[in-house]
């Protein structure tokens, strides 16, 4: 990942409107910035525009130079917003339009109820998660209380469809 991570950061060198950069977290003088980011795992990837989250989102796609550089080259520097409109589809330029028609108090409410909601999916999906776990779990327990209850009878049938024992030419111990 490092290699394609360098070879991006090159390709965007002296672009005004990019930076790609890394943070080494395992470095203590990094581990308070990496904590203040939510950064946990390594490695993370974070991206940050006028639309993400003031920390920061989490970048989930591929990590070879030719993912990286794809979701660079749709995801960031110029995008629509105010200003910009001629880079907004015509679905954006409505909600653009929407949003610009809300006073100040109104647009911090919907910016707070659909960060709400995301996070309400996110807990949804983490408590679904639980649940399969749950459930893969007590299927690991029968599936092993089941194996354990019918391995004497195999050992047995097994046995006997091997046949009689041979014990001629065998001297006891």
């Amino acid at each position: 990942m490092k290699p394609a991570w360098d070879s991006l950061a090159a390709d965007y060198e002296g672009n005004p409107g990019i930076a790609i950069v890394d943070v080494d977290c395992t470095k203590d003088e990094s581990k308070d910035l990496c904590s203040k980011y939510g950064v946990r795992g390594y490695p993370t990837i974070k991206y940050f525009t006028g639309a993400t989250d003031a920390l920061g989102d989490k970048y989930e796609g591929g990590r070879d130079l030719a993912a990286l550089k794809k979701f660079v080259d749709e995801n960031l520097g110029p995008s629509c917003g105010p200003g910009l409109e001629e880079l907004c589809s015509e679905e954006q330029l409505v909600m653009l339009k929407e949003a610009q028609g809300l006073s100040e108090e109104d647009l911090k409410a919907a910016i707070a109820e659909k960060q709400a909601e995301m996070e309400g999916f996110e807990e949804h999906f983490k408590a679904e998660v639980e649940k399969l776990q749950a459930s893969y779990q007590q299927l690991m327990d029968d599936k092993d209380a089941k194996v354990a209850a019918a391995s004497p009878s195999l050992r047995m049938y097994t046995a006997v469809a091997s046949g009689p024992a041979d014990d001629a030419g065998k001297d006891e111990l």
